[in-house]
């Protein structure tokens, strides 16, 4: 796992200020920037952006975005014991994520989700200049294991920013369900 890759989060900038909720492809957003499909027959991505500025109760509001996605999607209602702990994985890692820009950036901004038919990738923008890091857990220290637990459940994470700009996205990519 690792907080150096430098992957683009999303390739689609931000929705304009008081989008809300949006549901759209790479392609769509290419299509909106005036740039074509993809030639290299790669697979779209298809995303869902909710802002979080002024959103009381942020934790359970984005974790009802993100189950709003998965049903969307088609990891909920769950089939198996495994599309099961997939999506729980999901929610988990939406939670952290968000709790962590919560307690140690002022707050997220917004989430995005993006799901293709091999992964999802759930990404926080926060407003905050600290860098996220994983703890070895420890019995006598209670809480600060968020990133931990996504370090643990995620295929990969990172955290990119852009320069001269504050703030920062937490990203986050985990496994479809078989």
């Amino acid at each position: 796992m690792s907080t150096t890759r430098q992957h683009p989060p999303g390739d689609l900038g931000r929705e304009p200020e008081g989008a809300g909720v949006g549901a759209h492809t790479d392609a769509d957003a290419r299509a909106d920037a005036g740039v074509g499909a993809s030639s290299d027959g790669s697979v779209e991505r298809r995303w869902h952006t909710l802002s979080l500025r002024q959103v009381s109760g942020i934790v359970p509001t984005a974790r009802d975005f993100a189950r709003q996605a998965l049903h969307e999607w088609g990891w909920l209602p769950a089939s198996t014991a495994d599309r099961r702990a997939a999506a729980e994985d999901v929610l988990l890692v939406v939670s952290e994520l968000v709790t962590n820009a919560c307690l140690h950036a002022e707050g997220p901004e917004e989430i995005r989700i993006g799901c293709t038919p091999k992964a999802l990738r759930i990404e926080v923008v926060d407003g905050g200049a600290g860098q996220p890091a994983p703890r070895t857990p420890h019995r006598a220290w209670p809480g600060g294991h968020g990133m931990f637990i996504v370090q643990r459940l995620c295929l990969d994470w990172g955290v990119v920013r852009v320069p001269g700009e504050p703030g920062k996205t937490v990203w986050a990519e985990l496994a479809a369900p078989a």
